[in-house]
């Protein structure tokens, strides 16, 4: 694969001036993802649901750039609501495994009706 952005399959394109993945070197920059599925609609069922649709996404664009969870080295979490936080961990860790990569999670304002965002570093495995 070469360096450059990256469209994933079954990712919405993005409406804004951004690329859902980049690739430089064996490093995998992700943008934030959400609870949106491939048609760009944000996924009913609350924070839950919206946590798996994004990390469902991000699977696909670590996929995309030749990696996957196991190689991620920094997630960045933005919440809407702190309070989710127990339910956000609970599926985090259905997809991450220790050595669980490093971590900040955000209490943030995001676009209406969104309720997470996740953005990933990975290292591509050599």
């Amino acid at each position: 694969m070469t360096d450059g952005a990256i469209q994933p399959e079954g990712v919405a394109a993005p409406s804004s001036p951004y690329s859902p993945v980049f690739v430089s070197g064996d490093l995998v920059y992700t943008a934030g993802q959400i609870g949106t599925d491939a048609s760009g609609e944000i996924v009913d069922g609350g924070v839950e649901a919206q946590t798996r649709q994004a990390l469902a996404n991000l699977g696909r664009c670590l996929e995309a750039a030749g990696c996957g969870f196991a190689d991620v080295i920094k997630v960045t979490s933005y919440l809407t609501n702190m309070d989710d936080f127990p339910a956000y961990n609970e599926i985090y860790r259905e997809h991450f495994s220790e050595p669980f990569p490093a971590r900040t999670t955000i209490g943030a304002i995001l676009a209406p009706g969104l309720l997470f965002e996740i953005e990933a570093v990975a290292r591509k495995p050599a």
